[in-house]
């Protein structure tokens, strides 16, 4: 249990000099196009400085004007965020991988990515189409291409230069330790869903065991009612601590050793769930013995992710 005074300005090492990762992220998945802009904005302002996004969310372009925008106002260099974005499962063949990289960096209209991650595990049909169906409306999956192929497409982008670290998402325990065990670099970051409906124990101890960082997405139940925020043990450390429920869920993620990513969509939400500060331990024990268990977001199983709306590409 990490019982550092300031949660807020930790910083995880990343493995392959991928210097540091603020363990505070803000998650870009946010449909609307002028929401993106004021809520990354609204996030850099609260504190922010670790940001996630993908191709997959569509509003790479957004996110890189609220950047370029906030930084500037803010007096804040480049140098001082961390940025993330991920490859989607059409592009999973090894001669897609750099020309989706290239894109996704000329969108967000930086010169190097901090994180590229491959988004899940699942090569869907290669093309423009980020979500092929056949005729009956199931996904077509690309089977002429596996995950290590697409893994050492990967490493080619940090061996360029202008990718710092990259890692994997939406992934299980037994698909990582493969890659990992064939990785000529190794993953520095695996994101996956975790909160304490679903903690990811073993993922997370054979991450630190290996000095992974896993960084835990929809960390306050992805604002599912009834859920996380209205668990009865949350709710009353809430009260006891003076923190609000939100507040001591992303408490408790740092605390863990998990990095977090939370999307507040205003400034004052933003500013909430930035203002964390530690748990004492009997609040993190009593978290720790919550036993319900629900998986939120089914994207393990399939490479569908469950909380983007189904489509043709923009």
């Amino acid at each position: 249990m990490i019982e550092s005074s300031d949660l807020r300005t930790m910083r995880m090492p990343l493995n392959h000099g991928g210097g540091q990762m603020p363990v505070l992220g803000f998650g870009t998945l946010i449909p609307d196009a002028a929401a993106t802009i004021s809520a990354t904005r609204d996030a850099l302002e609260a504190g922010f400085r670790h940001f996630d996004c993908a191709e997959r969310y569509r509003n790479e372009r957004e996110v890189g004007e609220a950047l370029q925008a906030g930084l500037a106002a803010g007096g804040i260099s480049r140098e001082d965020t961390f940025v993330t974005t991920k490859l989607w499962n059409s592009n999973h063949r090894p001669e897609r991988v750099e020309p989706a990289f290239e894109a996704s960096l000329d969108r967000l209209k930086l010169n190097y990515l901090d994180l590229y991650l491959i988004h899940t595990p699942f090569a869907f049909q290669p093309g423009d189409e980020q979500d092929p169906r056949d005729q009956n409306g199931n996904v077509i999956y690309d089977r002429g291409v596996t995950l290590l192929d697409t893994w050492r497409a990967m490493e080619s982008l940090v061996d360029h230069g202008k990718c710092r670290v990259i890692g994997l998402s939406d992934i299980g325990l037994d698909e990582l330790m493969p890659i990992y065990e064939s990785a000529r670099i190794k993953p520095a970051v695996v994101q996956v869903e975790a909160h304490p409906y679903l903690p990811e124990t073993k993922l997370l101890d054979f991450c630190q065991e290996k000095g992974i960082v896993l960084l835990a997405f929809a960390p306050l139940g992805h604002g599912m009612k009834p859920g996380l925020i209205e668990d009865p043990v949350i709710s009353a450390i809430a009260a006891r601590v003076g923190k609000t429920p939100a507040q001591v869920l992303l408490a408790w993620a740092v605390q863990r050793g998990t990095a977090l990513l939370t999307t507040p969509r205003t400034a004052a939400r933003a500013k909430e769930n930035f203002n964390i500060s530690a748990l004492p331990r009997d609040a993190f024990d009593e978290i720790n013995r919550i036993q319900t268990r629900q998986r939120l977001n089914e994207v393990v199983k399939t490479g569908v992710p469950g909380f983007i709306p189904q489509g043709k590409s923009a």
